[in-house]
C-alpha cells in the first residue's frame, strides 16, 4: 500500500519507531520537567510506526487503512493490532489565530 501510496503522492511520510528502551519521555506535572528514560514496562500499548497520508476525506483515510490492515493480516497470519487514524491540523485550521 506505500508504494501504491507514494505513486499516487497521498503517502507524505512513515517509518518504524525504535524500542521504548532507546526513547524518553519528558513529563510536566505539577509545574516540574522530569526526563524519563525508557523501556517504559508500563506501557500497555507501544506505538511501533507510523504513516501519514494526504487525502482528501475521513472515508478515504478509512479505505486506505483498511487495506493497510488487510495486508498484515494476509501476510502474518495470527497478527494483532490497531491503527489509529486523525486528522493533523494545519495553520488553515486555526483562522485568526
Amino acid at each position: 500500500i506505500s508504494e501504491e501510496a507514494t505513486k499516487a503522492g497521498t503517502m507524505v511520510e512513515g517509518g518504524g519507531l525504535a524500542p521504548t528502551a532507546l526513547g524518553a519521555r519528558v513529563r510536566l506535572s505539577r509545574g516540574q520537567l522530569a526526563v524519563i528514560d525508557g523501556p517504559f514496562t508500563e506501557a500497555k500499548e507501544v506505538v511501533g510506526g507510523y504513516a501519514m497520508f494526504e487525502l482528501k476525506s475521513k472515508e478515504e483515510a478509512v479505505e486506505s487503512t483498511l487495506r493497510f490492515m488487510e495486508l498484515h493480516r494476509e501476510h502474518w497470519p495470527g497478527w494483532e493490532g490497531e491503527t489509529e487514524i486523525r486528522q493533523v491540523f494545519g495553520p488553515e485550521d486555526f483562522p485568526g489565530a
